[in-house]
């Protein structure tokens, strides 16, 4: 496992080596993998199999959790031609987040599908090379800066509400989407959506992005015309503005104007040595948060508005705190870090349900054994907070939406690993407060002016890739608050 070690090597300070993308010699390097294991996998849905490799594409869920029911927590399931290890419960979780974390490396997990668009940003690398990343971004979402962040995202959620009518229905999933995209490209890059260059770089990204919801069958294709063809022109397009700006910032910096956006304060970080990012470094960590920042918040927002309209008791329950605590006011960031209990444990329960970041695809260093059960070195694993959070022996009646399960004293109760929304141990999500805030905000100049009903006789389904979303949107009707 030569490229595995070398993954993590301590002393592997420069940029990791590039990833082969050819669908040829991912099979091949799969298959040649998978001979080569000393020790068989976990038990589970082994054969090859073309219905089980669609049930997973399309609704997972309910196979993790068979699975779950007939081999337990650690299991197989070959997914086209490649067998993926499923870790499900607080007991593995905590082994693959906490206690044998390092054991575990993520670019040549699945997350390595993301590096074409991605670059060498925080999801797509390891060891030493992650961990300077990591500390010298970290200052850009030390909760001050996130606090700051606030006046941009309840500026850009008055303007977008602005177009709200009662008894309209828009697409509140399209609506949050847009929304979350102006608000990283102001808080990330300083670029207003509405002209020039962010408008631009929005619509490359969306366009980039979009070759991760296309069938698995399409993404392999790389002729003229093909998605990748398309994901690769507009990352060309979007790489263009995102290289330009880190340009002009560099020149206005040298004159002592220093934004304070996260681009601005990635251009001007540095790690315990004194040393910088490379232009590359921050157009890549950019990329990153840009996919992180806004697919994760547009969909959280547009689940809890679904939840809260089929729950109205929970939704005045969340109503009645925000007349009792701001009246007509806009929130602060006090407000909605300290003051709205209420709303934090709606977000919870709604995170617990959709967890964006569903899945979290790893590769196994050395053979490891959880629960009982042993996975040999080299195998692909995968921990899954959306299985996890529904398992009906770690959650009582887990289908059901019930924001008391996040009183501060149940939420405590809670066996160490069973709720893991934002990953955990050194590998938690880095934009956390950030999102956090964000849907928050939004949803609370929302719900002091409106009430979303759900259309009559629509059903939302979910879509797994790249975060969990409604599938084909999620239409609403708009009423005035009663």
């Amino acid at each position: 496992m030569p490229t595995l070690l070398a993954a993590l090597s301590s002393a592997a300070m420069s940029a990791p080596a590039a990833l082969s993308h050819n669908p040829l010699r991912v099979i091949v390097d799969d298959v040649r993998a998978e001979l080569g294991m000393r020790g068989g996998l976990p038990p589970g849905e082994t054969s090859f199999s073309l219905a089980l490799t669609h049930r997973m594409a399309r609704d997972p869920l309910p196979v993790l959790l068979s699975c779950y029911e007939r081999f337990g927590p650690v299991f197989t399931v070959r997914i086209l031609h490649s067998p993926q290890v499923f870790v499900l419960g607080p007991e593995a979780n905590r082994h693959v987040l906490l206690s044998n974390a390092p054991n575990f490396i993520w670019r040549e997990g699945g997350f390595g599908e993301l590096q074409p668009l991605l670059g060498d940003g925080l999801l797509t690398i390891d060891g030493a090379y992650h961990r300077r990343a990591r500390h010298i971004m970290l200052p850009a979402f030390h909760h001050s800066q996130v606090a700051a962040a606030t006046t941009t995202m309840l500026e850009e959620a008055e303007r977008a509400l602005e177009r709200w009518r009662p008894g309209q229905t828009l697409d509140v999933y399209a609506w949050a989407r847009e929304l979350a995209m102006r608000i990283a490209m102001r808080a990330l890059l300083g670029l207003d959506l509405y002209h020039g260059t962010g408008e631009t770089a929005a619509r490359e990204f969306e366009r980039a992005l979009s070759y991760y919801g296309t069938d698995y069958t399409l993404r392999v294709l790389r002729g003229p015309g093909s998605p990748w063809r398309r994901m690769l022109k507009a990352r060309a397009k979007l790489d263009r503005i995102i290289y330009g700006e880190i340009e002009r910032r560099r020149r206005t910096a040298s004159n002592g104007d220093e934004s304070q956006d996260v681009l601005g304060m990635l251009l001007s970080a540095t790690g315990e040595d004194g040393e910088r990012l490379s232009d590359r470094e921050v157009r890549d960590q950019v990329a990153t948060l840009m996919f992180a920042g806004h697919d994760t918040s547009t969909s959280t927002i547009s689940f809890l508005l679904y939840e809260l309209a089929r729950h109205p008791h929970e939704l005045a329950r969340v109503q009645e705190e925000q007349d009792r605590v701001l009246g007509d006011r806009a929130p602060t960031p006090e407000d909605l870090v300290k003051n709205l209990p209420r709303l934090d444990m709606a977000l919870d329960e709604t995170l617990r349900l959709y967890p964006p970041a569903w899945v979290g695809p790893r590769r196994a260093v050395e053979a490891f054994e959880v629960a009982g059960t042993r996975v040999p070195a080299g195998a692909f694993v995968n921990y899954c907070s959306w299985a996890s959070h529904r398992l009906p022996d770690v959650f009582e009646d887990p289908e059901t939406f019930d924001s008391e399960r996040f009183t501060p004293e149940r939420k405590a109760a809670l066996p160490k690993g069973a709720y893991i929304p934002f990953g955990g141990g050194s590998r938690t999500c880095i934009g956390m407060r950030f999102g956090q805030m964000e849907v928050k905000a939004v949803a609370t100049l929302l719900l002091q002016r409106f009430r979303c009903e759900l259309l009559p006789g629509r059903t939302m389904t979910v879509r797994q890739m790249p975060t969990l979303s409604p599938r084909g949107g999620l239409e609403m009707t708009v009423r005035e608050r009663g």
